[in-house]
């Protein structure tokens, strides 16, 4: 018997692609559409391209209108949907696409986000490699609160913590600059973020450490068993719609060498599913994870610099949001972890 879903954000972007996914997921039926300013609307008038969901209408989104589901996906801005999922039951699986669950500490919250705190959830990365060589995956089998991380977060840590874990790359130096296309900054109407503001033109924002997943970044890789991480991030609009590439670079550890680090990454990618390292040589583009819930990375040793570099290109809203959150339900229900979700892209 199916699963009944209830989405709530479901006209934004992340809930749009949410949606999506679920339509095809042979487990669950999504019974519960929410929105805020958007309630009363058919689905189909904010999300047209979701013909199979055409009967749906969007609902206020309240701890009343949630409940009663097997799962709820949230796709909120930040500071919402905590005093949400407090009122929701503990029995419900919840999975927040947004980032009020996602650090464990509450002085990076006041110092990024403020406001109230709300407490770190499971956190939803699968392949996140842990210090003893464990994954996340496996705190997630029958967790019911699962906290996804942010887009930006899932492409530097996937390009860099298996270097990290096995001690190969130094933490202490790490940089990452990442293009990435304006959905990610979700359907709110932001001059910066018109047509003819992004078309032929490329802009960096968040600079010199104050972009909100800069903690999260230094999190996962201290799980990975970075000690005393730091990380220079900046993001840069581009004009495409979707997707983000992420050139992050590390120091090399010493007595490291090119094969020892690529051993490295194909010992923890070699059996994941919507993880993939390119064979030496060839790299990612962003046009190749459009729709697919899939990381591609590429990877490099620039000897004369000492470094590391690894291309990292994912749908951020597949793989970097909604592909994630559908994944980890999997995982936490124990149903196939790849049920729902595609490795294949759409082109051109």
């Amino acid at each position: 018997m199916p699963l009944s879903v209830a989405v709530a954000g479901a006209s934004g972007y992340a809930g749009g692609e949410l949606l999506r996914l679920l339509a095809d997921h042979p487990d669950f039926v999504v019974t519960t559409v929410t929105a805020f300013s958007n309630a009363g609307q058919p689905l189909i008038a904010a999300q047209p391209h979701l013909r199979s969901l055409a009967h749906l209408t969007l609902v206020d989104t309240t701890p009343e209108n949630l409940a009663g589901h097997d799962v709820v996906f949230l796709a909120l801005p930040h500071g919402k949907s905590g005093a949400i999922t407090a009122q929701l039951p503990e029995g419900t699986l919840v999975i927040d696409c947004g980032a009020d669950h996602r650090l464990t500490s509450e002085q990076d919250w006041a110092d990024f986000y403020g406001g109230d705190f709300f407490g770190a959830w499971t956190y939803g990365l699968p392949e996140l490699v842990h210090a003893d060589g464990s994954k996340q995956r496996d705190e997630l089998v029958g967790a019911t609160r699962i906290a996804v991380p942010g887009c930006n977060v899932t492409a530097i840590t996937l390009g860099l913590a298996p270097g990290i874990q096995s001690g190969l790359l130094e933490p202490t130096d790490i940089v990452a600059v990442l293009a990435v296309g304006p959905s990610g900054a979700g359907k709110a109407l932001k001059p910066e973020l018109l047509a003819s503001e992004l078309m032929g033109s490329a802009s960096a924002y968040g600079v010199g450490g104050v972009h909100r997943h800069t903690p999260e970044i230094r999190q996962n890789l201290a799980v990975a068993g970075g000690v005393g991480v730091t990380v220079s991030f900046t993001p840069v609009l581009v004009p495409m719609s979707r997707g983000i590439l992420a050139t992050s670079t590390a120091k090399l550890a010493p007595g490291a060498t090119a094969a020892s680090v690529r051993a490295a990454f194909e010992n923890a990618y070699a059996d994941e599913p919507f993880v993939h390292l390119l064979p030496a040589g060839q790299f990612p583009r962003t046009a190749d994870t459009v729709g697919a819930n899939v990381a591609l990375i590429g990877l490099a040793v620039d000897e004369a610099a000492g470094r590391v570099v690894t291309i990292t290109a994912i749908d951020n809203l597949v793989k970097g949001t909604a592909g994630a959150a559908v994944q980890s339900a999997n995982l936490a229900l124990g149903l196939a972890e790849s049920a729902g979700l595609s490795v294949n892209g759409v082109a051109p």
